[in-house]
């Protein structure tokens, strides 16, 4: 079950996965930054499925820009939308997966948690603090059969990406394409990611291959990421 806060575009993600798997997808709309409309998510999530057993936590990112740029309403809608939000839906979540001896929550982050980009300050803060919030929520019912993980994607091709290049383009008076090509320049494998290959590394971390893998955050950037 997809969700979001666009029905429009669940429908067409939606559509999209369904031809292209054959798999039954289901999609509701509702905002996870408001506590009435994840409460009614996960309501909706236990009548058609009988409970989630997988829960993937990825929230579009707030605005771009320097730390001492962001005012305190975007910290706090940031907040909502990067930490309260997802916290909420693990919260509701979780118990049950406990008493049905499986479970997956995986929390789609970046690698700018471990190697901050100074111009998404925002997102940085915020998702180096869910990251501490999954550390700490692996522990909760980790013998019950349930674990909680990270993915750290780095530059992905995504329209997400293409709106945070052209930003620093505006701002630095340069061009998308000159962005773009400082940005790849920065990964060793010479490119952008794919989201599919996101997709793998959170499908390796839902599965029983994974049971032993808890409380770690799992890097996808192309080798970018200096830090060992």
């Amino acid at each position: 079950m997809l969700t979001g806060r666009s029905a429009e575009k669940l429908a067409a993600a939606a559509t999209g996965l369904r031809q292209r798997t054959g798999a039954q997808i289901d999609f509701l709309a509702g905002d996870v930054a408001d506590p009435d409309s994840a409460e009614a998510i996960m309501r909706e999530a236990a009548e058609w499925y009988d409970g989630p057993d997988v829960l993937v936590l990825n929230a579009g990112g707030p605005p771009p820009g320097p730390i001492l740029e962001v005012g305190d309403d975007q910290w706090r809608a940031a907040f909502e939308l990067l930490v309260l939000g997802p916290l909420r839906l693990a919260r509701l979540a979780l118990p049950g997966m406990a008493e049905r001896g499986f479970g997956r929550v995986i929390v789609i982050t970046s690698t700018a948690v471990r190697q901050p980009q100074p111009d998404l300050a925002a997102s940085v803060v915020l998702r180096a603090a869910m990251t501490s919030a999954a550390k700490l929520l692996s522990r909760e019912y980790a013998s019950e059969g349930v674990t909680v993980n990270c993915v750290a994607p780095g530059p992905t091709a995504t329209d997400r990406r293409h709106e945070i290049l052209a930003a620093r383009a505006d701002r630095l008076g340069s061009t998308f394409e000159e962005q773009n090509a400082a940005d790849t320049a920065t990964v060793p494998a010479g490119r952008a990611g794919q989201p599919e290959e996101v997709g793998a590394a959170v499908a390796f971390l839902a599965s029983a291959a994974a049971s032993y893998v808890n409380g770690t955050v799992l890097t996808v950037d192309g080798g970018r990421t200096e830090t060992i």
